[in-house]
């Protein structure tokens, strides 16, 4: 324990003093600067003696960071005895490019298996090799977004084989709205296991114990779960990424924007993969309306990226104003224009997933107003966030 109390002296004097604080705290509300906030991962001195003589599995890629060291590093300095890490979808350093199958990467004190290769699904091997389970690992508050998909299904194995788990939580940089159809549970897949909507408004500790409150978890298991939460941030508060937590998510533009342009990507409309401004323009050969021109091309973020070689016309969205709800707009708008022009369909099967409806489309065909829209799934959302307000910690 000595290493831990040196550790903890050390953390005192380089955050400054921090207050006590539980998965029920309530943070300061008002504006507070970002160097102030306090992740989970650099609240050492709540879960380090928890960890203490144990086998430690580690749930995390390049986002995991203490500072400017990753959380790996720091474990392994202060001789935790982490002997398995479970990377997500683009591997453990980020930077596989999106849909990659990945198997088990190589590394030297540590086991590194992949949750996005041949199994997305933890073995139960895997966990009972391991006596707790540490999350960390940076979401952007959209239900398509694969990381909490690879956390759930670990959450449902370690609830199997009795492992604890303990989540070091961080902001969610989409986290002030809750916004789109909430998942019609026929269209259940990887991009969308729960009944949330598009944009849920839950940093990944808060989504972790809904998901575990609610009886979410394979045959209503529920695992023993611990959350270390993030201090001096609330839902009202702006957080800018220290690291792109994916490929095609390079700046806090792109990701203002993915809950609004995520759609794209079950339709014939590219959403910027295989430039070098992904998620902020979108284009297609027939949208002739657009002033904006690009071409994608295979780069490290996307091999084989949609309209390959094509030029596309559209929008550059890279400078925008993006306001706290989800735009149906632009969807709407290349919708009506192109679809009369394309020999093949303008959405294609992957959108229902996305969605986690079939409505949706048949709204926009139909063409139903945004208003119509929305006022559509208004009766599920309010249902929604009445369960939200039970699980949530930065009140």
């Amino acid at each position: 324990m000595f290493k831990y109390f040196i550790y903890t002296l050390f953390l005192s004097l380089l955050f400054g003093c921090q207050s006590e604080a539980s998965d029920q705290d309530s943070p300061h509300t008002g504006e507070i600067q970002a160097s102030e906030i306090i992740v989970g991962a650099e609240r050492m001195e709540q879960y380090l003696p928890l960890l203490e003589g144990k086998k430690v599995g580690v749930f995390a890629n390049h986002t995991a960071l203490v500072k400017e060291s990753h959380l790996i590093d720091t474990l392994l300095a202060l001789e935790v005895n982490v002997i398995s890490v479970f990377s997500p979808e683009h591997g453990f350093k980020g930077n596989r490019p999106d849909g990659e199958v990945i198997e088990n990467e190589s590394a030297d004190s540590f086991e590194l298996i992949s949750l996005y290769g041949s199994n997305k699904y933890p073995k139960d091997e895997d966990i009972r090799k391991i006596d707790v389970l540490v999350i960390d690992i940076q979401d952007v508050g959209v239900r398509c977004y694969t990381y909490a998909s690879s956390m759930t299904f670990l959450m449902e194995v370690c609830a199997k084989n009795k492992v604890p788990v303990i989540l070091l939580d961080r902001p969610n940089p989409n986290g002030a709205y809750v916004d789109g159809p909430v998942l019609d549970e026929k269209f259940k897949s990887f991009v969308g296991l729960h009944p949330i909507p598009l944009v849920h408004g839950l940093t990944l500790g808060e989504l972790a114990k809904m998901i575990n409150g609610e009886g979410w978890l394979k045959d209503s298991v529920r695992c023993n779960l611990t959350i270390i939460p993030v201090s001096n941030w609330n839902h009202d508060i702006p957080y800018s990424l220290p690291v792109p937590p994916s490929p095609n998510l390079p700046n806090d533009q792109s990701i203002s924007l993915y809950p609004s342009l995520v759609l794209f990507e079950g339709t014939v409309v590219s959403v910027g993969r295989g430039t070098d401004r992904p998620f902020q323009i979108i284009g297609h050969p027939e949208f002739r309306l657009g002033s904006f021109v690009f071409t994608p091309q295979p780069n490290s973020g996307s091999k084989y990226p949609p309209l390959e070689g094509k030029l596309c016309y559209g929008q550059n969205l890279s400078n925008i104003p993006v306001g706290d709800s989800l735009n149906l707009s632009y969807l709407i708008n290349y919708y009506q224009h192109i679809s009369p022009q394309l020999e093949e369909p303008f959405f294609n099967n992957y959108f229902t997933n996305l969605a986690g409806t079939d409505q949706l489309q048949k709204q926009i065909e139909a063409k139903l107003s945004i208003d119509e829209i929305k006022q559509s799934w208004s009766s599920e959302l309010s249902k929604f966030k009445t369960i939200r307000e039970k699980y949530l910690i930065y009140k």
